[in-house]
């Protein structure tokens, strides 16, 4: 049960009243819960502070595949360019990643697409 309190009234509890909303019918509400991407993110930002983080969710490919959950977040495309890689090699990095979000694997994340890169690997590629 959402409650929604008017603009208007005030804060106090007797104002508020239930209301049943159809999330289907509201497809641009987001809820207070932050989405998985976000969480990823927020996670990744403080293990590795990288310089580069995109976090894209391509569940909606694998939707039918194993693993795929109906509402989706659980297959992800991750960039991330940190200093942090720095001298380790692409299974090192990888273990990083995936202790970094150890949560997130044990609550239904099933699969990532890492790409894992040094600034300066990041550089040449650009150059």
């Amino acid at each position: 049960m959402l409650y929604v309190l008017p603009i208007a009234a005030a804060a106090s509890p007797s104002h508020l009243a239930p209301v049943r909303l159809d999330r289907a019918s509201m497809p641009d509400v987001r809820l207070a819960q932050p989405g998985r991407a976000d969480r990823i993110r927020s996670l990744l930002a403080a293990a590795l502070a990288p310089a580069v983080l995109d976090v894209r969710d391509d569940s909606r490919q694998h939707a039918g595949h194993a693993g795929a959950a109906p509402g989706g977040e659980t297959h992800y495309s991750v960039l991330v360019v940190s200093n942090r890689f720095s001298g380790q090699g692409r299974v090192a990095r990888h273990r990083l990643v995936n202790s970094a979000l150890a949560p997130e694997f044990a609550d239904g994340l099933h699969a990532l697409a890492l790409t894992l890169r040094t600034p300066e690997e990041q550089a040449a590629l650009k150059g």
